[in-house]
């Protein structure tokens, strides 16, 4: 049984985004500065007038990498849990373990929309007849959590946190209770999104939270920049093998890195926007350096969550400033939603691995598109070039906010 002092490490990372079909391609494009928005070709389009041509898609279709089955069987948003969990467990080593011991958390915002418009259009067209039958099961946001836990069988528990952006990093969150409360010895947790639909960005469009920069699609996501006006929307799925110290090292099971703990908080503020001053998220962020006893000095990297909306950039920027008392001078920040997007459930999920990644391989990835960089955010942003991380024992954080208020800070170790 866990206890409540057990260390958690990450043993095995699995994605499959706008920059890649797997974690190796996804960190590489990262580090190389590609942006992963393109113009979006489905013919829905020009049939709806979108204000907003653009999205961050995969660079690996799911069809590509599943069966038939599995493809006419699962909504998009579980097909890319799958992948991204099979991509993971593989790279645990695919450890023999017993179902009742392993545990899946995968997170989503949204969930099957997919299914649940093109089931809605069979019923209004054609008639019940025509809705399939598998459409409910199919279109439920805990589907990917199924789906997950069926091709691993596990039987220790399914998770699905809802919590809009911050939901991927909620179920790594999720995984940490688990394991400690001893639940489980291992959790597959994460999570996944497949939004690039026209009802989400018509509704994200009325909103004015998208970027309309459809010219020029890979410069149109730039957090901190004077001229950012939106986030570019993107898809896919990113899932970590979570699991105590003294069960990844009794296997011989490589480790990242040790995922010390997670602050959850909310704003009880706006249903979308964010506390001004950014109260909740410096308390989420100062929860999780509380709860894993960490000092604020030693936290060197924050993988911000940096959505690219001039808003919620500035909100993020004080929220940093109060968690460390305006001592930031040691914190290099990245905003990787400069190229892959914004995942939205997935997101926090996928700025995990890329934090632990960073810790692993002492890097900090760099921002594209700061051209003009706004003089209210007043931080230590990576540009240009990726930037060596401190050698021995340091600490990174993995932000991520979502509507309603959701704040959730990750908090990973170097090992």
């Amino acid at each position: 049984m866990s206890t409540t002092r057990d260390r958690i490490v990450v043993t095995g990372l699995g994605a499959t985004t706008p920059l890649g079909g797997d974690v190796p391609s996804t960190w590489d494009a990262l580090l190389a500065g590609t942006s992963g928005a393109r113009a979006l070709d489905a013919d829905w389009v020009a049939e709806y007038s979108l204000p907003v041509t653009m999205g961050a898609t995969l660079a690996v279709p799911s069809s590509d990498v599943l069966t038939r089955v599995e493809v006419r069987r699962q909504d998009p948003c579980a097909q890319y849990a799958l992948i991204a969990a099979r991509e993971a467990w593989a790279d645990a080593g695919a450890p023999g373990i017993e179902p009742e011991r392993l545990a899946v958390a995968v997170g989503s915002g949204i969930g099957g929309i997919d299914t649940l418009i093109t089931a809605w259009e069979a019923l209004r067209t054609r008639g019940p007849r025509r809705v399939m039958p598998t459409s409910v099961p199919m279109l439920l946001v805990n589907s990917p959590t199924g789906a997950v836990a069926m091709d691993l069988e596990a039987r220790g528990g399914g998770h699905t946190p809802v919590s809009a952006c911050a939901s991927g990093a909620e179920g790594i969150a999720s995984g940490i209770r688990t394991i400690r409360e001893g639940r489980a010895d291992m959790v597959v947790a994460g999570g996944t999104e497949a939004a690039i639909h026209p009802l989400p960005i018509g509704g994200f469009a009325a909103m004015q939270a998208l970027s309309t920069r459809n010219d020029e699609p890979q410069r149109a996501s730039r957090p901190y920049d004077v001229g950012r006006d939106g986030f570019v929307i993107a898809e896919g799925a990113a899932m970590l093998v979570l699991e105590t110290e003294e069960h990844a090292k009794a296997r011989g099971a490589r480790i990242y890195a040790e995922l010390v703990s997670a602050g959850l908080t909310n704003d009880a503020f706006h249903a979308a926007a964010p506390e001004p001053e950014g109260i909740g998220a410096s308390a989420a962020m100062r929860q999780a350096m509380e709860l894993g006893d960490i000092d604020p000095r030693e936290v060197v990297h924050v993988n911000a969550h940096a959505t690219s909306t001039p808003v919620g950039d500035i909100a993020e920027c004080k929220a940093i400033h109060a968690a460390f008392d305006d001592r930031i001078d040691h914190l290099a920040v990245s905003a990787t939603k400069s190229m892959t997007g914004h995942l939205l459930g997935a997101a926090g999920a996928l700025e995990a691995i890329f934090t632990v990644k960073a810790l692993a391989e002492r890097i900090a990835p760099a921002q594209i598109n700061l051209d003009d960089k706004d003089p209210a955010i007043d931080l230590d942003v990576v540009v240009g070039q990726p930037r060596p991380l401190p050698s021995g024992d340091i600490v990174a954080l993995d932000n991520s906010f979502g509507f309603g208020g959701c704040n959730v800070a990750l908090a990973f170790r170097s090992v």
